[in-house]
């Protein structure tokens, strides 16, 4: 199995979430071994994909170098890293990329229209050889190992609308697209007011959120799916393991996770040697993974 990356550059403008300004977002094929590359360029500073570069996990996943930073990649890395993308030039020009209808269709989308191109390289991957876990009280993440690639997340709000929902995803890409893709992100309104009191979520709107009052959605047309807001950590847990800066082999399991939890876990994963090993994929277990991002 070959590393990929995308036959041709495409781009988008859509606003960001904070400023609430327009984005204008390019992506462009790297070669082999380059990895996620992120180029803001309107101030000339590129910020590589690793958890070292990591600034923030407050509201979103946030990467920055030399006092500049880039926002809300998760959404979009989330499509990335769902396609098996290994090399790509994500370029921006400000500090957060496009929030979209708050999912990540859009940036599937964009690599739909993209295309994908192997590359005269062997594909690199993550195997996961340990347990690891991260807890925050009874909040946890996990990773551990297991011959495929699955998510399975379970949230609990004192909300009617959400309650307590689980999903599990057997990773395909399909599936992915089908199940996962679609579902946005969520918030209370009171949360929203606030932000918006600090100069943030300027760009938040019913067209890119889930959006809650104390009892019932406002959004009028409702939930793409039931448990939409499950689907949507499971979304995020994604694009955040894309930190890793490789796909991996192994089960991930949350209760109650959120983005600081998910660098962390990135962060003790990478910490120790014997949690993994990174192997060239060969023979059948290639043609496995082939299918699973076809």
């Amino acid at each position: 199995m070959k590393q990929t990356t995308i036959a041709k550059p495409v781009s988008l403008v859509g606003i960001g979430l904070h400023k609430g300004v327009p984005v204008r977002l390019r992506l462009e094929p790297l070669g082999a071994d380059r990895g996620i590359e992120f180029y803001r360029s309107d101030v000339n500073v590129s910020i590589p994909l690793k958890p070292e570069y990591v600034v923030d996990t407050k509201m979103a996943t946030v990467i920055g170098k030399e006092g500049y930073f880039i926002s809300t990649i998760e959404h979009m890395l989330s499509a990335v890293y769902a396609y098996g993308i290994d090399n790509l030039r994500v370029i921006v020009d400000a500090d957060e990329i496009p929030v979209m209808d708050g999912s990540s269709a859009s940036f599937c989308m964009l690599l739909d229209e993209a295309g994908m191109l192997e590359l005269d390289a062997p594909k690199k991957i993550m195997r996961i050889k340990k347990e690891v876990i991260v807890r925050e009280g009874d909040k946890y993440v996990k990773l551990s190992p297991s011959n495929d690639l699955s998510y399975d997340f379970t949230i609990k709000f004192n909300h009617p609308v959400i309650e307590q929902q689980s999903f599990t995803l057997n990773f395909t890409k399909a599936e992915y697209k089908e199940k996962i893709s679609k579902a946005r992100t969520f918030g209370f309104l009171h949360e929203v007011q606030y932000l918006r009191s600090k100069g943030l979520a300027l760009g938040g709107s019913l067209d890119n959120a889930v959006v809650l009052d104390d009892k019932k959605v406002l959004n009028t047309e409702g939930l793409r799916y039931p448990d939409e807001f499950v689907r949507h950590k499971i979304l995020d847990a994604i694009g955040d393991m894309s930190l890793l800066g490789i796909n991996f082999i192994g089960n991930y399991e949350a209760f109650a996770g959120s983005h600081d939890l998910n660098h962390k876990l990135t962060v003790a994963l990478l910490k120790e040697k014997e949690n993994y090993e990174v192997v060239e994929l060969s023979g059948s277990e290639a043609k496995e993974l082939a299918h699973a991002y076809a």
